[in-house]
Parts: C-alpha cells; sequence; structure tokens
C-alpha cells in the first residue's frame, strides 16, 4: 500500500510568512534591553520589554497562522476515508 492517499497532500509547506516566526526571537539579544530607564507604571524597561514581546509573539504567530492556514479544497464535501486508507501501518 502506497503512502499517498487520492486528493490528499501532507508534508511541510514552506512560506515567506515563517520568517516572520523570528521577530519573537529579537527578545533574545540582551544588551539590547539590558536598562532600567525607561519606566512604564514603575516597572523598568528590562521587565515592560518582555512584556511587550510576549504580545509580539502572540502576534506574529497569530499572523502566520491566519495567512498560511490551509482552505479546503472543496468546500461541501465531507471527507470519509475507508478504515483501510486511514491505517498507516505497514502490515504484511
Amino acid at each position: 500500500m502506497s503512502g499517498k492517499v487520492a486528493g490528499r497532500t501532507g508534508g511541510t509547506r514552506l512560506s515567506a510568512w515563517n520568517l516572520v516566526l523570528l521577530l519573537p526571537l529579537l527578545m533574545l539579544v540582551t544588551p539590547w534591553f539590558n536598562f532600567d530607564k525607561p519606566r512604564v507604571l514603575g516597572m523598568p524597561f528590562f521587565y515592560w520589554y518582555q512584556f511587550l514581546f510576549v504580545l509580539v509573539g502572540v502576534a506574529s504567530v497569530a499572523l502566520v497562522y491566519v495567512t498560511t492556514k490551509q482552505r479546503p479544497a472543496e468546500t461541501g464535501k465531507q471527507d470519509h476515508l475507508p478504515v483501510d486508507d486511514l491505517d498507516e501501518g505497514d502490515q504484511q
């Protein structure tokens, strides 16, 4: 039995949008934000910068998800496969 099922595609799909996921990694460059001032609501720059990058990380993941999610090729049609096609094991 082959690993392919008619009408289905699998594997990793590459997209330029995935590069946006590198943006939150900029938070790891500590010398850029290892400062006390300016303070926001009494919090040193070091802390509120990290909180800001939590939001940047969530926004970048959401943006990449929305722009790269796959839509079904055919709408209104249910996806029913026989049990044998769902089996991933190679039995002989």
